[in-house]
């Protein structure tokens, strides 16, 4: 019997969750003062304050004063909470395995607020607090991804920032074979070999994306021609019944005087017969077929794996004549040939900046650590993220930005990369990822310049509960 072990995880720690939520920090007023507030990368504020209150930054500015009863914490640098766009941490073991997923498939149904504490903590720590999680990570379709806060213990409503961040797809990914995802220590760890995609099965799964797109456009298409036939439908109606209205006197006299004639006449009396507007019939609906049309639209961005040129050639092809698609390439190791495409279209690439060594998968023979980089200066959108394969990885998430910084990204398009852009990327920029009045409050203070190997995070603030201590 299949069993959901996020699922099975939550029943088995609905015993302790209510002690873990009474262990965590309460929400408090709190005043951040620091030497430098960084708003967003590129614009910083000197000797300024962060006034949070009930989980949201209710005022940003030079001469805030702390209200009564209100913590005060003060540090050299405040910045905006880390994201981490490609994590797995909060997965559970059968989700983040999973190969059956459909475009409507959502990850939060699969998520395990309560398991992996300690990574969640050395995440926090690290002044991550927030990811982006999916489902089967390495299946074709993974579905409808989450964005997490990754403090334990929260309530759904504020762990959850996002339950539909994005849709998934991998093209001609590695897929493991024989081998399972198992639950360690460290995280959920894959056992057994991984089968290399030979290039016919690389063109099969970029095709079969397209395909999908196409299918999801022809039901957007079915959507818009029944909105437009029922406006019309309805017009039609409130104008007839406007005329029956306005000439039913004289209709109830023509039909009495029509009946009257039909009697003097000996002759069956027969009412005449209106032809009726047929309503106009919705397309048949289809969850999967939703979900595409949603990402067809924009509504909701497309992000793809897709690591070797020819895959990410074809899938540039395949989707160029598809305006509102907000595509996002996650990989991209060989996508610097496409740079030029890639900034003209303004499709962001997702880069996994982490050494790899001589043992790696084959599609990612052409992974450079320059290549943020290399990107980032032919003018592609960077979004820097942990490989969404293991959940220890996101608490290395600011040492892989450290990394694509000494390989030639700049500091800010690295710090950009882990806050408001990721966050604009998944369509959670109006609640995090730069400090903003109205925001929810997820902050960390640090001694020194953020992305720098020397700095240390000193406090963390998630959704206004701190979190992280120089204490803890």
């Amino acid at each position: 019997m299949h069993t959901n072990v996020g699922w099975l995880a939550l029943v088995l720690a609905a015993g302790s969750a209510g002690a873990q939520e009474a262990a965590m920090p309460a929400r408090e007023t709190i005043l951040v003062r620091a030497e430098h507030v960084i708003v967003r990368p590129g614009h910083v504020l000197d000797g300024a304050q962060v006034l949070v209150r009930d989980g949201r930054i209710v005022a940003v500015g030079t001469d805030l004063e702390a209200p009564e009863g209100a913590r005060v914490i003060e540090g050299r640098w405040v910045c905006a909470g880390f994201i981490d766009p490609w994590s797995a941490l909060g997965v559970g073991g059968d989700s983040i395995g999973e190969a059956n997923a459909t475009a409507a498939t959502r990850t939060v149904d699969g998520l395990d607020p309560f398991n992996l504490d300690h990574l969640r903590r050395e995440a926090l720590r690290a002044g991550v607090t927030s990811a982006r999680v999916q489902l089967g990570p390495q299946a074709r379709i993974g579905g409808l991804g989450a964005v997490v806060r990754l403090a334990p213990g929260l309530a759904h409503e504020e762990f959850v920032v996002s339950d539909a961040s994005n849709l998934w797809m991998t093209a001609g990914l590695s897929q493991p074979t024989g081998g399972q995802f198992i639950q360690a220590s460290e995280g959920v760890q894959v056992q057994g070999p991984e089968r290399t995609p030979d290039p016919f099965d690389r063109a099969e799964a970029v095709d079969r994306i397209v395909s999908l797109l196409q299918a999801g456009k022809n039901y957007l298409i079915a959507q818009n021609e029944h909105r437009h036939e029922l406006e019309d439908w309805t017009k039609k109606i409130a104008e007839k019944d406007a005329e029956l209205d306005k000439e039913f006197k004289k209709a109830k006299k023509d039909r009495e005087k029509a009946q009257k004639d039909a009697e003097e006449k000996g002759k069956k009396f027969e009412e005449k017969k209106f032809k009726d507007e047929k309503k106009p019939q919705a397309p048949r609906f289809d969850e999967d077929n939703e979900v595409l049309a949603r990402a067809i639209d924009g509504r909701i961005p497309l992000l793809v794996g897709a690591e070797r040129a020819a895959e990410i050639r074809a899938l540039l092809a395949g989707t160029k004549e598809l305006g509102r698609l907000r595509l996002v390439i996650a990989g991209g190791s060989e996508a610097g040939s496409k740079a030029a495409e890639l900034a003209e279209r303004r499709i962001p690439v997702l880069v996994w900046p982490m050494p790899l060594g001589r043992v790696r998968p084959d599609e990612l023979d052409g992974h450079d650590l320059s290549l943020a980089g290399r990107l980032a200066s032919a003018g592609v959108q960077i979004l820097l993220g942990s490989g969404g394969r293991d959940p220890a990885a996101t608490r290395d998430l600011p040492l892989l930005a450290g990394l694509a910084i000494a390989h030639g990204l700049s500091r800010d398009d690295a710090l950009e990369a882990v806050t408001i852009g990721a966050a604009r990327a998944l369509d959670v920029a109006d609640r995090i990822g730069s400090i903003e009045a109205g925001k929810d409050a997820d902050l960390i203070v640090l001694d020194g310049p953020p992305l720098e190997t020397t700095t240390n995070v000193r406090f963390t603030i998630s959704s206004g509960r701190v979190v992280v201590t120089p204490e803890n």
